[in-house]
């Protein structure tokens, strides 16, 4: 068999085992064997069973388990733990079964009903190295935890693995009640990270969660500014609106070194914004400040609370050049005002909706047509509205497209400062096959703004437009570490770029996820799993699959009517927008493997 022919997943495995089970054994073997049995037979299996695992094999004195989902087995992993010491409280301490479990996510090779490779070595790694009773995770399966589990980890290093050449971030459980009050991992250069709060709204009326969402945003765009941080994204620290939580255990799971909130008041044309800082690990007050301000004056206080935040943290601003290229507020405030409403919208993808996000862009766009970041949302308007439709191999970019690129031009020429305004033309660029244009605007943006987990994830989706995916996955990465709460959409970019490294099982396990329950408006998505799955010598499912989805496509086709099989798979290699034929073909060998006509 070649490596390609290997079948490979990502999957989450725990492995558990008796700690001194020679010496029990050697003690009293028919107690210890009898003991052990009973533990399998009421607590190991039905856990496994009611957290969706899969045992893959019984060993002496443990199992080893997979599972379809990283919180699944977390979960499992710390009932396990619990279920037993609590049978064990009435057994004399010589006598007792305790366990060590390791948890990890990681690729697996599939031998029959057997898990091999480094998925499985690094869990058993972890568990050889965890306390007795505990659970130690790595660091790939802990970043998909935060806000998912009430549970507790703390940092417990980068452990060196025997016969694991790279070193593992890795994650111990904290027992229940106690609060790990280490630092976050130090990560990208041990650079502070931070995380921003919703500012709460204090104005008495609902409505206006709008105006303290934007000075939030505001305030997380600043402070990207600054090589000297790292700034979680908004949707995963959003995540904690309203949640009672200690901020340490908000900065823990973020894995944030600094955690600011803050609170706006809007009254009349007057605003008052009260912010601060705390250490994450202590809950140590470094910074407030309270700013009363007419609301013309917001602009200024937002870049000098982000300067202030950035003098107490990196101790230092950076020089004044790097200043100067903070992006151009609008003139009008009325203007910036229906922009954050539409912006609040924007995410919602109905028609009915989009309509509405598009007549306050044009209403803002009305009173202050030098507000470049008005344009940008409507490109992406536009941009929508196109590839949306099912529509075969266009001859030129139609009409949308080319809207959109016109619209990411007239935002360029009115704020050539403002990265998002690069990140959308490149886009803009890439959709109208102006890839080399794509790639230097998308280059740019991402040099004016390294910590905006967006703009590092469409560049990374750029390099596999490109055929450059190594480069990619670097980015991809980088995104993942500042939003760790990232939606969907980024699943989709990176299972691009696993395809394209040949890491299909990656691919298809992402892929699964990202389009679940929602296959008719992932149709090339659907593609790329059809060829992965292929790809993958799992031909029976990819056959299957790519029938559905031809179906789908059928029902979905505004183009010739006279179209079939081989012309949908040409739409979705065309729509794919990949520069260079070698990734095209790629794609076309796994769509043929599959049964279809390409």
């Amino acid at each position: 068999m070649t490596p390609s022919q290997v079948e490979r997943r990502l999957a989450a495995i725990l492995v558990a085992d008796v700690v001194g089970y020679s010496r029990q054994v050697e003690a009293d073997e028919t107690r210890t064997l009898a003991a052990l049995k009973d533990l399998r037979q009421t607590v190991l299996e039905p856990l496994l069973a009611e957290r969706g695992g899969r045992l893959v094999k019984l060993l002496g004195d443990g199992l080893i388990a997979e599972f379809g989902s990283v919180v699944g087995a977390v979960a499992c992993a710390a009932a396990i733990q619990a279920q037993v010491a609590g049978r064990q409280e009435q057994v004399p301490p010589e006598r007792r079964i305790v366990l060590r479990i390791g948890v990890n996510l990681g690729d697996v090779v599939i031998e029959g009903d057997d898990l091999l490779g480094d998925g499985v070595n690094i869990a058993a790694r972890l568990e050889q190295i965890c306390e007795p009773g505990g659970v130690m995770i790595s660091g790939a399966a802990y970043d998909q935890l935060p806000g998912k589990l009430d549970v507790r980890f703390a940092y417990a290093g980068e452990p060196r693995l025997k016969n694991i050449a790279r070193p593992v971030r890795a994650y111990r459980l904290m027992p229940e009640g106690r609060l790990a009050q280490l630092d976050p991992a130090p990560r990208a250069g041990e650079k502070p990270v931070i995380a921003v709060l919703p500012f709460h709204n204090l104005s008495g009326d609902p409505e206006q969660v709008y105006f303290s969402d934007g000075m939030t945003e505001e305030v997380l765009t600043e402070l990207s500014r600054f090589r000297e941080l790292m700034v979680i994204a908004r949707n995963s620290s959003f995540a904690f609106r309203g949640k009672s939580m200690d901020v340490r255990e908000i900065g823990h799971a973020l894995g944030a070194t600094y955690v600011i909130e803050g609170n706006v008041r809007r009254a009349g044309n007057r605003v008052r914004i009260n912010a601060q800082l705390v250490d994450a690990a202590s809950g140590t007050h470094l910074w407030a400040e309270r700013y009363d301000r007419a609301i013309e004056d917001v602009f200024a206080v937002q870049e000098e609370i982000a300067q202030s935040i950035v003098a107490t943290v990196a101790q230092r601003v950076r020089d004044e050049g790097e200043v100067a290229a903070r992006r151009r507020p609008p003139e009008d405030i009325r203007a910036y005002d229906l922009f954050l409403k539409g912006l609040r919208l924007s995410d919602t993808f109905t028609p009915e909706v989009q309509a509405q996000v598009e007549a306050l862009y044009e209403q803002a766009r009305a009173i202050d047509p030098t507000f470049a970041r008005t344009y940008t949302g409507l490109a992406y308007i536009h941009l929508n509205r196109s590839i949306n439709v099912v529509a075969g191999v266009g001859p030129q970019p139609d009409e949308h497209r080319f809207s959109a690129l016109d619209l990411a031009e007239r935002a360029l020429a009115l704020d050539p400062n403002d990265p998002q305004v690069h990140c959308t033309l490149g886009m803009m660029c890439a959709f109208v096959r102006d890839f080399d244009r794509g790639e230097r605007h998308f280059d740019l943006a991402r040099t004016m703004n390294p910590n905006d987990a967006s703009i590092q994830i469409l560049w990374a989706w750029m390099q596999a437009v490109i055929g450059k995916p190594e480069r990619g996955m670097a980015a991809a990465e980088t995104a993942y570490r500042l939003n760790p709460r990232h939606p969907l959409w980024y699943d989709r970019f990176v299972a691009r770029l696993h395809f394209q490294l040949g890491r299909y099982g990656e691919a298809t396990a992402l892929l699964e996820r990202s389009i679940l329950g929602i296959p008719a408006r992932r149709l090339r998505d659907t593609g790329w799993l059809v060829a992965a799955l292929a790809h993958q010598a799992r031909l029976d499912e990819a056959a299957r699959r790519g029938e559905e989805l031809v179906r789908e496509i059928a029902c979905h086709w505004c183009g010739d009517p006279g179209a079939g099989p081989s012309d949908y798979v040409d739409w979705i290699v065309w729509s794919s927008l990949l520069q260079h034929a070698a990734d095209m073909e790629r794609l076309r060998v796994g769509l043929r493997l599959a049964g279809l006509p390409s």
